[in-house]
């Protein structure tokens, strides 16, 4: 079992920036692939990001190249989502999720996720 806690929502202007964290903890041999989705009411999930543990290979969704970064501290197991020049439609519930898979080139934000947080609110008003 793997337990995900996100943390750093909140709410900003456009064109400001965010932190997001999500700590994780448990199995970690189940979680090579670390991800961030986002959901808005009405509208599907949508993926943002992912990195593979392993070597840190790292996979965006093209709404967001160039905006968000995503990174991992493996000591803190604890992987983070810089959010920056943000806009109103990068609103919405932030939630991280795991899973394992066999090789870097397989982590991106598609596939079955096992294990999710609770997620976190980010709002940026215009």
């Amino acid at each position: 079992q793997v337990q995900l806690v996100e943390s750093g929502g909140g709410s900003v202007q456009a064109g400001g920036s965010l932190r997001l964290s999500c700590a994780a903890s448990g199995s970690r041999y189940s979680s090579n692939c670390m991800a961030w989705f986002r959901q808005t009411p009405g509208k599907e999930r949508e993926g943002v990001a992912a990195i593979y543990s392993g070597g840190g290979s790292t996979y965006y969704a093209d709404s967001v190249k160039g905006r968000f970064t995503i990174s991992q501290d493996n000591a803190k197991d604890t992987v983070y989502l810089q959010l920056n020049s943000l806009k109103p439609e990068d609103t919405g519930m932030y939630y991280c999720a795991a899973r394992f898979v066999l090789r870097p080139g397989r982590c991106h934000t598609g596939g079955d996720f096992n294990y999710w947080g609770q997620g976190t609110q980010v709002t940026v008003s215009s």
